[in-house]
């Protein structure tokens, strides 16, 4: 058992992005409860980040009290809370934050919730109450959440494509196809394919992240190999591999980018070869070399050696002979990237031009992972589902705020996603019993709704559980 990585600053840094960007993204989903209840005159008893069983850090309520690490229940009654004060205003709500950084909470009168508070279920309505609302408030009131959540993962894409822009990069663009780790070639792909199709849907855009969730999840991906379309039959295990490489690493594929000289260094191999901006080496020695990984193979085959290249120049094909690799496999080039090389660009927004692509995105990333949730169903699936050490892994090592906001948005989409499951004591569980209610008339029961609340809570624990050990397996014990 290794625990090394608890003392390196790269681990450090992925906890206070998890740590922040879980703040956000609570108070976001629980401001979405409390706004719709707000809306329609319901009492939000408590507003609470984090959870504060037995210790509160810092509850607050307008006009009446400001306490620091207080002790008490969790959802018990509010301290000097007056029954005759108006409920229908942002101040009768007691605002804190607790100790247990694993969530939030919107406590709203008259619901049954986690605080399991069935003693005030068995008292009259009171027309500031969740209860006593109609079906369909309720129902917004419940999806609040989820629809905040969406909207924050809209606005996040939106700040980023105007203020960075939009890298354009076509499959089609990538003329010499892609590289793929060893779980690539077992299943029938081969280096150099150019992706075509998912399932007959045409593969448009590499930086699509909906285009990304169909060839993961796809059972059929057209490539183009050799000038001709084949189809590569994908079976189920396939998404379970790379569930096993990235965890180890490891990338599926990678663009294949030609050997395009930027500049040579002085007294260099390719100073001497008299190599110029913009020629794109061809081969070594005769040996074809498309890419760079081919490219840097056959110079590491010929340390402190003389090689013959190959290479385009405006149009023309050149040969140059006698060109000296040093002892570490190198010509003393520098390479043009890939964005050069392939003539990608990046497509920049004005801020009304941002706006429906932002929602675009959110929207793309919501359809990608919904699509890809249904693989956690399967034996090969539940392997991969983690907690929060499989979701700070995915944070860069260091700190980039365009990658800490476009992740920030991506965990915005799970949440909103996983909250729509049909589990009593999510958000999906109680939108359920609404529409039942809402198309039959009827009202679940107090007592069906206490047993389903309460065994909706023992499968998130035992979800929350399975999930912890997955992260502890994955991440301290192999």
């Amino acid at each position: 058992m290794d625990l090394s990585f608890l003392m390196t600053s790269s681990f450090w840094v992925r906890v206070a992005e998890l740590f922040l960007a879980l703040s956000i993204l609570v108070v976001f989903h629980e401001f979405g409860h409390y706004s719709f209840a707000r809306l329609f005159g319901i009492w939000v008893e408590k507003f609470y980040m984090f959870f504060n069983y037995k210790l509160t850090l810092v509850k607050w309520k307008p006009g009446k009290y400001l306490k620091w690490f207080s002790l008490g229940s969790e959802m018990g009654n509010m301290e000097g809370d007056d029954k005759d004060e108006n409920k229908n205003s942002w101040r009768a709500t007691e605002y804190g934050i607790g100790w247990i950084p694993l969530g939030g909470y919107c406590a709203i009168s008259g619901m049954i919730d986690e605080s399991m508070n069935t003693e005030a279920m068995k008292q009259p309505a009171k027309p500031w109450e969740f209860r006593s609302k109609p079906a369909w408030q309720r129902l917004l009131v419940m999806l609040g959440g989820v629809l905040f959540n969406l909207l924050l993962a809209m606005i996040i894409y939106t700040g980023i494509v105007y203020s960075q822009g939009e890298l354009i990069i076509r499959y089609s663009d990538i003329t010499e196809g892609m590289t793929f780790s060893e779980t690539g070639h077992k299943y029938g792909f081969k280096d150099g394919d150019i992706l075509v199709a998912a399932d007959g849907k045409k593969l448009e855009y590499m930086t699509d992240k909906s285009s990304s969730a169909d060839l993961i999840t796809a059972r059929q991906v057209t490539v183009r190999r050799d000038g001709q379309d084949m189809v590569i039959n994908l079976p189920k295990g396939f998404f379970s591999d790379l569930e096993k490489d990235a965890e180890d690493g490891i990338i599926f594929m990678s663009p294949r980018v030609p050997v395009m000289v930027k500049e040579t260094m002085l007294h260099q191999g390719g100073e001497k070869a008299g190599l110029q901006q913009g020629d794109r080496m061809l081969a070594v020695n005769g040996v074809p070399t498309p890419c760079y990984e081919l490219f840097a193979q056959e110079l590491e085959k010929n340390k402190d050696k003389l090689v013959t290249l190959d290479f385009m120049r405006d149009g023309k094909k050149m040969t140059v002979t006698d060109v000296p690799v040093d002892a570490d496999g190198k010509l003393g080039i520098m390479l043009e990237n890939m964005y050069t090389v392939y003539g990608t660009s990046v497509r920049h927004y004005n801020f009304f031009q941002a706006i429906p692509r932002g929602i675009r995105m959110g929207w793309d990333q919501t359809v990608g992972y919904v699509k890809q949730l249904k693989l956690i169903f399967t034996p090969e699936g539940a392997k991969s589902v983690g907690s929060f050490g499989t979701i700070g892994s995915i944070f860069p090592s260091t700190w980039n705020w365009v990658s800490f906001w476009d992740i920030t948005a991506f965990i915005s989409v799970i949440l909103a996603v996983m909250n729509l499951l049909p589990i009593p004591a999510l958000d999906g569980g109680h939108v359920v019993f609404l529409l039942y209610e809402m198309i039959t008339r009827r009202k679940p029961s107090l007592k069906f709704m206490e047993v389903a609340q309460m065994v909706g809570m023992g499968l998130i624990l035992a979800l929350m559980v399975y999930a912890i050990g997955n992260d502890i397996f994955r991440f301290v014990i192999k």
